[in-house]
């Protein structure tokens, strides 16, 4: 029976957790990886999978002329099936269901590629799997919507769900995949733990005096005020300068603003092309300081004890209720990670 497995991936947590599920869960089946942020194909590796698709976001890119948002969904339908190719069995695999532009693979894929069996699975997505996102009454109504549009195209059929928004507690998901140390409130017959995202066993040891500083576009999201931006920027460089840090990188985040919002004098900005967890297997840090990143998080997954890692300024943030933040918090405690304020 031949098999297929298409990865849809927005991030390089995604794309290193689709190649973990690729190596260890799905061996043997025609690897499809399908890249809908333009900002991560530069991070790609194209001899690791068999086929790669580039997908527009029908919403943010649709085909000129009437109807482009529909007419781009469907061909980005077909080009991932002519990619896919004929097959018995297909497992999608996405951090998210409840999203026109993946949804409708759920029920068109398998039509276009003649599979007879479809699965899918989630990948992890860092914070957004600490806690349930319940499908609100005016997202329940978009999908009743969404599903008129197969009288335009069959292909258009959207397979609607309730309970929490990803998908987890849909029938058609079978499997939910989770980073190791993280907590979640899914159903335990579902969730698979994944292994290391990225091998650091030949890794040279971390160097004290070497720092990383995450940034994060918390102002931009009306997250924190500009007063607090600078107090945590502030106090991310007063801890460093207390544990001797002589060599600080800055790792702007894709939305941030040109400066950084914790950028600071002395800091070398870090510019790469590859997922920052693959640099961090290589080049390892002694300190490792932000906000609230999930880069921090999975840094601690890649880093092990060697490294300090603090996250300054939570009590600052506007966290969409305080049970995200305390639960953050608590992600935080397990994994060893320090938090600090910063009180001005």
């Amino acid at each position: 029976m031949s098999r297929a497995a298409v990865y849809f991936v927005a991030s390089p947590l995604h794309y290193l957790a689709a190649r973990r599920v690729a190596l260890d869960h799905e061996a043997g089946a025609r690897q499809v990886l399908v890249c809908y942020r333009p900002s991560l194909a530069g991070m790609i590796d194209r001899t690791a999978w068999d086929a790669v698709v580039l997908m527009p976001w029908p919403r943010f890119d649709p085909l000129p002329g009437p109807f482009g948002r529909l007419r781009r969904t469907l061909a980005n339908l077909r080009s991932v099936a002519a990619a896919v190719g004929p097959c018995d069995e297909l497992h999608l695999h996405s951090p998210v269901y409840d999203t026109e532009a993946i949804n409708y693979f759920l029920h068109a894929l398998p039509r276009l590629c003649g599979a007879r069996i479809r699965r899918a699975r989630i990948l992890p997505d860092g914070l957004l799997n600490l806690q349930r996102h319940p499908l609100s009454a005016a997202r329940r109504f978009a999908q009743r919507l969404r599903s008129l549009r197969r009288l335009v195209s069959p292909l258009l059929h959207y397979t609607g769900f309730d309970g929490d928004r990803i998908g987890s507690d849909a029938p058609f998901v079978d499997r939910i995949y989770q980073l190791a140390g993280f907590p979640n409130a899914y159903d335990p017959a579902r969730v698979c733990v994944l292994a290391p995202l990225v091998s650091a066993d030949s890794a040279p040891p971390a160097r004290a005096h070497r720092a990383l500083v995450l940034g994060q576009p918390l102002t931009g999201s009306g997250l924190i005020g500009e007063a607090d931006r600078v107090q945590i920027a502030q106090a991310v460089a007063a801890w460093l300068a207390g544990q001797g840090a002589t060599e600080i990188h800055y790792k702007p985040h894709p939305r941030e603003g040109s400066q950084g919002e914790f950028m600071q004098p002395g800091y070398q900005r870090l510019e790469i092309t590859e997922p920052l967890e693959a640099y961090l297997a290589r080049e390892p840090y002694g300190l490792v300081a932000g906000c609230y990143s999930t880069a921090l998080f999975t840094a601690r997954q890649i880093a092990g004890p060697g490294c300090r890692i603090a996250a300054f300024g939570l009590e600052r943030v506007r966290f969409k209720g305080e049970e995200k933040r305390e639960n953050v918090k608590r992600l935080m405690a397990a994994l060893a990670i320090e938090m600090h304020s910063a009180a001005g």
